[in-house]
């Protein structure tokens, strides 16, 4: 089971009952396209929107889940983000970053493999 945001989980808990409109469309080679959740109108119990609030970059100590195989699903933090491209299992460039997870192995992936959780 993977784990779900903590606001995220709140955020939705608070509209429990509500009629909500979901769609599990998922696209993963020609673009991310991520499952929606929509309900109408406004929540009732939320006070802050944290929309604002996101950063835009990576950082060490950053809390990430593995969004491609084989890790799929993983969660790990940031260990370090190294500048230079990095000659990847596809033969191809791309900017890298190393995980450790909670096993304590640290593991390069692309940043393009993950998607930052809040801490």
């Amino acid at each position: 089971m993977i784990p779900m945001a903590d606001y995220t989980f709140k955020l939705l808990a608070s509209r429990n009952g509500e009629k909500a409109s979901v769609s599990g469309a998922t696209q993963i080679r020609a673009g991310v396209m991520r499952p929606e959740i929509i309900v109408p109108g406004f929540p009732k119990n939320v006070t802050e929107c944290k929309k604002d609030q996101g950063r835009g970059w990576i950082e060490p100590g950053d809390p990430i889940r593995i969004i491609r195989e084989p890790h799929f699903g993983v969660i790990g933090t940031v260990k370090s983000l190294p500048p230079e491209l990095t000659v990847i299992g596809s033969e191809s460039h791309a900017r890298v970053l190393e995980v450790t997870l909670d096993s304590g192995e640290v593991i390069v992936i692309p940043r393009a493999n993950i998607e930052v959780l809040e801490k």
